[in-house]
């Protein structure tokens, strides 16, 4: 029997309801060649999407999308994660962060050496309500929990101020950060003693926080401040990283043997400790990190007072013109070069011999000490120091709980002359260090820019290309990646990366800046833990 009329009018209906079904996946990338993020071999794969997660990894058929991207002949990789940025500026200004997207980084770590806003969850909150392009996390600094306890003040803290700093420094996990920075190299985190940071340290512990480190010294005493982070992390009872591991000048050089071989031992014996390093033979840093930062105490006014005094002016000069010759100027002003400065825009991409010799003044490093001081007291200047040795650079990126760091930011693209890893940094391990000199496989360069990181963090469901991840992702050319920054000329975008999502949502699609953001601010375990 034929069937009936009925029968025909309720297939009809039915196709074309499914006609008009959404399709079962918003993303589709065909044939890529897929990096899991875990140091595993790549493999061919189509990667579905769906609702800003990964739906789908492996061969899958004749399955529909809204979008689909051919990927054959390109590199899929979970997106990259940032664990030092300065950002906290730029993303305010230029949240489409396009520097970091064209390099693939789709998370960053703020709040690092000491410095984080306080209170932290109104700034987080606030941020959240920005279309930002990127994923934002941040730690809690110490350097601005003291300040708010003692200000400047070069002493150790009273029972009393320590447990007004443990409450701050509670009340920031609570309210989203991922653990504590210090910046013991700064005033006013270098007048704490070791203990004070143990003691914030066994506070935030049980809170799932972690602690990252610039070192107090990171030029000849390299090797005890190594010894000194291993130590808040292991008295601490909390993980614990090197940040922007670096032995800067020449007394430093090859120091990197030792200080690799007590993490280590460190980890042999229990202790949770890790680095981070951005991949330059030149730090950047305020021009006052040539100031003996007893000098520093009190703020510019006390400086001031001590500059006055021909005594203490003698001793502030000599000690600049000892780290020009000794540690950060590598034995010559002209490896001190300035960045940008808010009082002389037009100082920027001038080294100290160039301002000398401007001034007629021989390129001494006495010359350049007072010069230095000028700067100083005229508001300050960022400035860029050469003086790493490459060997360092290599030794300390092949050590396996190395990961890959800018600590740089998002600049105003063409202003001042800033360090070129906030443009290059994640291309240039790519480009130079895999491809080039071969220091790292493919594999393992992604896995110290993906689950390392990630893992690091407590962000259990980013860092993998697995189904159930956020759908941070980035497609790029591993033949071709390539950082274009330099110091001289440093505003010039990565290329090589093709497209880029971020939860889901396409913000670089074939090389090209979309107006999509879907950044997200992360909040730690703290918070995600007491939040319903």
């Amino acid at each position: 029997m034929l069937p009936g009329r009925s029968f025909w009018l309720l297939l009809t209906a039915a196709a074309a309801l499914f006609a008009q079904a959404p399709p079962p996946f918003d993303t589709l990338i065909r044939n890529a060649r897929v990096l899991d993020g875990a140091g595993n071999p790549w493999f061919f794969a189509d990667v579905a999407l769906k609702d800003g997660r990964i739906a789908a990894v492996g061969r899958l058929g004749p399955v529909s999308a809204r979008h689909t991207v051919d990927a054959k002949g390109w590199t899929l990789a979970p997106g990259f994660i940032d664990t030092h940025s300065h950002a906290i500026a730029g993303i305010q200004t230029n949240p489409a962060a396009e520097n970091l997207i064209r390099q693939g980084v789709t998370t960053i770590l703020e709040g690092p050496d000491g410095g984080s806003p306080l209170p932290l969850g109104p700034f987080l909150d606030r941020l959240a309500r920005l279309p930002i392009a990127i994923n934002y996390a941040s730690l809690a600094g110490h350097n601005a929990i003291r300040r708010a306890v003692l200000g400047t003040e070069n002493r150790h803290a009273t029972p009393a101020e320590l447990d007004r700093m443990r409450d701050l420094a509670l009340e920031a996990m609570h309210q989203g950060a991922f653990g504590l920075s210090t910046g013991l190299f700064y005033v006013p985190g270098n007048y704490a003693p070791t203990e004070e940071v143990i003691h914030l340290a066994r506070a935030i512990a049980p809170l799932g926080g972690i602690h990252t480190s610039h070192m107090r010294d990171e030029t000849a005493g390299v090797v005890d401040s190594v010894r000194e982070t291993i130590r808040i992390g292991e008295e601490g009872g909390l993980p614990t990283q090197v940040t922007h591991h670096k032995t800067i000048g020449k007394a430093a050089w090859g120091l990197s043997r030792e200080t690799i071989r007590l993490v280590a031992e460190a980890r042999a014996r229990g202790v949770d400790v890790t680095i981070d390093q951005y991949p330059y033979t030149a730090s950047s840093t305020g021009i006052a990190a040539l100031f003996p930062q007893w000098s520093l105490a009190g703020g510019a006014k006390a400086l001031a007072e001590r500059l006055d005094a021909p005594e203490s002016r003698a001793k502030i000069k000599a000690e600049i013109v000892h780290r020009i010759l000794n540690d950060r100027g590598a034995g010559d002003p002209k490896n001190i070069v300035i960045a940008s400065c808010a009082h002389d825009p037009a100082l920027a991409g001038q080294s100290l011999a160039d301002l000398a010799r401007a001034r007629k003044l021989p390129p001494t490093a006495e010359d350049a000490a007072g010069i230095a001081i000028e700067l100083q007291q005229a508001g300050g200047c960022s400035a860029i120091y050469h003086a790493i040795h490459e060997e360092d650079v290599e030794r300390i990126l092949r050590y396996p709980f190395t990961m890959v760091a800018s600590d740089g930011g998002i600049p105003s693209f063409g202003v001042a002359a800033p360090h070129p890893r906030s443009y290059g940094t994640f291309a240039r391990v790519l480009a130079r260090y895999v491809r080039e000199r071969q220091v790292l496989t493919l594999e393992d360069a992604v896995r110290r820019m993906t689950s390392l990181p990630a893992q690091r963090l407590n962000l259990p469901d980013r860092g993998l290309l697995r189904p159930g991840m956020r759908a941070d992702l980035v497609l790029f050319d591993p033949a071709t990646i390539q950082d274009h920054a330099t110091f001289l000329d440093p505003h010039h975008y990565a290329t090589g990366v093709r497209s880029v999502w971020v939860n889901g949502v396409l913000t670089l699609d074939e090389g090209k800046m979309t107006d999509q953001r879907g950044g997200q601010v992360l909040r730690g375990p703290a918070f995600r833990n007491t939040t319903p």
